[in-house]
């Protein structure tokens, strides 16, 4: 049986003359979403709407599903598509309606509300309105109508066809991915790094992504671990390259020659310079973290401002005034806790100093930094000559 939804978008309805270009890159995004199930569907634009039709192979709740997890979709809404056959088979039409989707509107209040896009349709909105009203009593006399806080609201939007709906499934709001550039994900196996993605995914941005692994140290199960990490938030954001780099020699070598509590600073310095050089080879505009003011000692505001400074890009950090409750509940709801919590370590666990430096001085940084001068400009090369790049997807 076919199946006919209306997307209802957010913020594209304001975007004026290029307001166009984000409906088509909405449209692209549910196509895409789409394309993993079975069936054939086809979505179109008409008159400020967006419409996904199936064929019915597929399980309404499995297409429900799959656009709520589309950017720039603020509300699903499963509409009955009706030809314009006169008022009332209109009428026939919404009882056909109720009846399909088993509305129990005993003890109930409803109001119908009409949109008539179509302003040859002869009768007035008003007058829709009072005669469907009318035949849903006929058919539920139990229920009554209350224009100002009804329980359950009819929809009825009168185009070239006519569509009835009432319920509105809430999709993740947002900005369809590809409308906002793309960023270079600092991705390691915590929590925060992969909320961090979504939520500059749910912007419009494109995601790439860099992972530091530091074999023998870490394992190849901490790797899998943000792999796997990578295609959850993949679900969301689509498609990411994921860039594997090998920082060992690079960790060792700054834990022989710079003092132990500015280790955790210095090797995140260096790897936002990893990081640069991958999103410059792959046209991303900035840097994305998942940094939030004060949570570790390289999260305080002197330790990212010795981090940024080494930063030619933008670096944008989406938690950074959020409290681990707020970050554990976002990684819950978009599916990436359980994995993050696997306890398996990442490079930025193995070398923790005991007592790091909580308010670092770039000078002091700068000056324990030139006694790498001899070898890190060589490790650095070996280490992006080596880097392996993963396609994942969702």
């Amino acid at each position: 049986m076919e199946q006919t939804y209306l997307i209802k978008y957010g913020e594209i309805g304001i975007k004026g003359k290029n307001r166009h270009l984000f409906e088509d890159a909405l449209v692209r995004q549910i196509d895409l979403a789409l394309e993993r199930l079975q069936g054939e569907f086809h979505t179109r634009k008409e008159q400020g709407r967006i419409y996904v039709e199936s064929d019915g192979s597929c399980e309404s709740w499995e297409v429900l599903e799959a656009l709520k997890k589309v950017f720039g979709i603020v509300g699903i809404c499963p509409v009955m598509k009706t030809d314009d056959r006169g008022l009332e088979a209109l009428g026939d039409d919404m009882i056909r309606f109720l009846e399909e989707g088993e509305y129990d509107l005993k003890g109930k209040t409803f109001k119908v509300v009409t949109r008539r896009a179509r302003k040859s349709y002869p009768v007035e909105s008003m007058e829709v309105n009072a005669y469907l009203g009318g035949r849903i009593l006929e058919w539920c006399p139990e229920a009554a109508v209350d224009v100002h806080e009804p329980d359950i609201l009819f929809h009825v939007e009168i185009r070239e066809l006519i569509y009835i709906y009432s319920r509105v499934i809430p999709g993740p709001g947002g900005m369809p991915a590809g409308t906002g550039g793309r960023s270079m994900l600092l991705l390691s196996g915590g929590i925060d790094s992969p909320v961090a993605g979504y939520m500059m995914a749910k912007r419009g941005v494109v995601l790439d992504a860099v992972y530091f692994h530091a074999p023998p140290y870490t394992s190849e199960r901490a790797r899998q671990k943000v792999e796997d990490l990578a295609r959850q938030v993949a679900v969301y954001a689509g498609p990411i390259r994921l860039h594997v780099i090998n920082f060992t020699d690079i960790q060792l070598y700054i834990y022989e020659q710079c003092p132990h509590d500015e280790l955790t600073i210095i090797m995140r310095r260096y790897m936002m310079k990893l990081a640069e050089i991958f999103a410059a080879k792959c046209g991303c505009l900035s840097l994305v973290t998942g940094e939030s003011v004060g949570q570790v000692a390289s999260q305080t505001m002197q330790s990212l401002a010795v981090t940024n400074a080494v930063c030619t890009l933008p670096v944008f950090r989406p938690l950074i005034a959020f409290d681990k409750r707020e970050i554990v509940e976002i990684a819950e709801q978009i599916g990436t806790f359980e994995t993050s919590i696997l306890p398996y370590e990442d490079c930025c666990t193995i070398f923790v100093a005991k007592h790091p430096v909580t308010k670092p001085n770039l000078r002091a940084i700068e000056r324990s930094e030139r006694k790498l001068a001899e070898k890190i400009d060589e490790l650095m090369e070996e280490a992006v000559r080596t880097a392996e790049v993963v396609e994942i997807r969702a």
